[in-house]
């Protein structure tokens, strides 16, 4: 009977990490679903993509509650207490990089009529699907406790910069030789921008995942 309090307490931290697993799992379906819709519009996957952003506000909304209960109740130290404060900072980032998703994703509505560069959505097209290969690495790296997955965002993130500043050349050219272009090219830059940031959001998961593990900031 000693031992079922501790049972109990170590339950409610897998239910915590089943939790920031679900969130990241919506998370990446709807920033896959943003980037779709920006290169082959599709009214549904947009409706997907703000459906997934209100689950996310919810979702993250129940894990705070959630944490805060078993601070509460259990009192956690170290490593455990550590978890836990990590679990809120990542579905934090989590809501954050939903929020730039849902902005994607009604970008990509404004933008369904225009015929935007080749060039330019090439590049931001690979954004894309980098910014999505580093939510799966920074989402598994906190769940595996990898701390070498988590170093490896930030050379993750200097190829997004690197793609952000190929962005932002293609499209102020086109702006300088069609004027009519801007207002939508001005759009495609906004994308790109929110890519970025999304990137430097999992930079900050993969850095929280670190300074749980080490008590170090990378």
């Amino acid at each position: 009977m000693k031992k079922y309090p501790r049972i109990q307490f170590r339950k409610k931290l897998k239910d915590l990490r089943k939790e920031i697993d679900k969130m990241g799992q919506v998370t990446i379906q709807s920033q896959k679903n943003a980037a779709d819709a920006l290169v082959n519009y599709d009214e549904e996957l947009v409706k997907d993509v703000i459906k997934s952003g209100k689950e996310i506000n919810l979702l993250a909304f129940n894990l705070e509650r959630h944490c805060i209960s078993i601070i509460a109740a259990e009192q956690p130290v170290a490593s455990d207490l550590r978890f836990i404060e990590a679990c809120i900072k990542v579905s934090s980032h989590l809501k954050r990089i939903n929020q730039r998703t849902v902005d994607i994703g009604k970008t990509a509505e404004l933008l369904k009529d225009e015929e935007l560069p080749k060039d330019a959505l090439r590049v931001v097209g690979h954004m894309a699907d980098i910014v999505q290969m580093m939510l799966s690495k920074s989402i598994y790296a906190f769940l595996d406790q990898n701390m070498d997955m988590a170093r490896g965002l930030r050379y993750d993130d200097d190829k997004v910069d690197d793609l952000f500043d190929e962005a932002m050349d293609h499209i102020t050219k086109t702006m300088a030789k069609d004027n009519e272009s801007i207002p939508y090219m001005v759009y495609l830059l906004f994308v790109s921008r929110y890519l970025k940031r999304i990137a430097d959001r999992a930079v900050s998961i993969g850095d929280r995942t670190i300074f749980m593990m080490t008590c170090e900031k990378p």
